[in-house]
């Protein structure tokens, strides 16, 4: 039995679109908690977060949207996740857009300083939202956490300062990569994270590509934060997402992560991210994104009950 403790994070300033607020209550519809308590874990629903005030956050890039909304989550988050994090039980972030990450992320960056253990993210997503306030084109700020959580400059308007404890990029791991910025590519290129692309899991298959890094994460001792964004799985099967891009993990490549990761015993926080209920057929990638969630916590393959959609 795990202690599990869902967030809520009604978030959708980072995206530009509207309905990623919804997806926080799209997923306990879809029987978050009802699974993963029938897998035998102690589940508890803590509701939903709220962002501070930070009409403080200020400046240069006249672009960048909702810069002040996306600060006041950045901070709330950070401080539940820091929270959450020196506690015992596993912290599950129901989103809202991956702007919420830039919470979570340094968050528990933080906590895993204070337990003087390193900290390893895997990014599941087919882009590296590693664009600066700098870089960003679309002035979205969903491109921009894990950059952030990286140390790179000029985010001081999230927290008011400097991230407090960066994210070593040789910790991070981002795999299912199908569309990344010019400048994004360079900075990320100019980094140490190890980024898989959809070649390299069709080249290499994405079983060694994970077990690699996990691997690395067990030898360290290490903390592993999971951020899961719909937009890593096929949109033909998810569709729930505002940034489809063709071309991304099938059903079982995405079972298969959480089934590795359930195996690992590695994973101590997770997002879901980035569903968008309004733009939904039936449910049917929440649906999804909750029995990815409980592959993760121990659904096996025999487990998987018959299902018409």
């Amino acid at each position: 039995m795990t202690k599990i403790v869902l967030l809520g994070a009604p978030l959708e300033a980072g995206t530009g679109r509207r309905g990623c607020v919804m997806g926080p209550d799209a997923y306990r519809t879809a029987g978050l908690v009802e699974e993963l308590r029938a897998l035998g874990h102690d589940v508890t629903d803590m509701g939903d977060a709220e962002p501070e005030d930070a009409r403080d956050a200020e400046t240069e890039f006249a672009h960048l949207k909702e810069l002040e909304v996306v600060a006041g989550w950045t901070r709330a988050l950070h401080a539940d996740a820091k929270r959450l994090g020196r506690g015992d039980a596993l912290p599950i972030y129901l989103g809202g857009d991956h702007a919420l990450s830039a919470g979570t992320v340094t968050g528990h960056a933080a906590a895993a300083a204070d337990q003087d253990r390193p900290f390893f993210v895997l990014w599941l997503d087919a882009h590296a939202d590693f664009n600066t306030f700098a870089t960003t084109t679309s002035g979205n700020l969903h491109g921009t956490p894990l950059a952030f959580a990286c140390g790179l400059p000029g985010f001081d308007a999230y927290l008011n300062g400097p991230v407090p404890v960066p994210v070593n990029p040789e910790n991070v791991c981002i795999l299912g990569l199908r569309s990344v910025d010019g400048d994004e590519r360079r900075l990320l290129q100019d980094s140490a994270v190890t980024a898989h692309d959809m070649r390299a899991i069709d080249e290499l298959g994405i079983v060694p590509l994970l077990r690699a890094f996990l691997d690395r994460v067990r030898a360290a001792n290490g903390v592993l934060h999971v951020s899961l964004d719909v937009d890593f799985i096929e949109p033909d099967i998810a569709p729930a997402v505002g940034t489809t891009v063709p071309g991304g993990a099938t059903f079982r490549e995405a079972h298969h992560v959480m089934e590795l990761l359930h195996d690992s015993g590695l994973v101590t926080s997770l997002d879901l991210v980035e569903l968008n209920p309004f733009l939904d057929v039936k449910g049917r990638t929440a649906r999804l994104m909750v029995d990815l969630t409980a592959s993760l916590f121990g659904r096996r393959i025999l487990d998987r009950a018959t299902r018409s959609y």
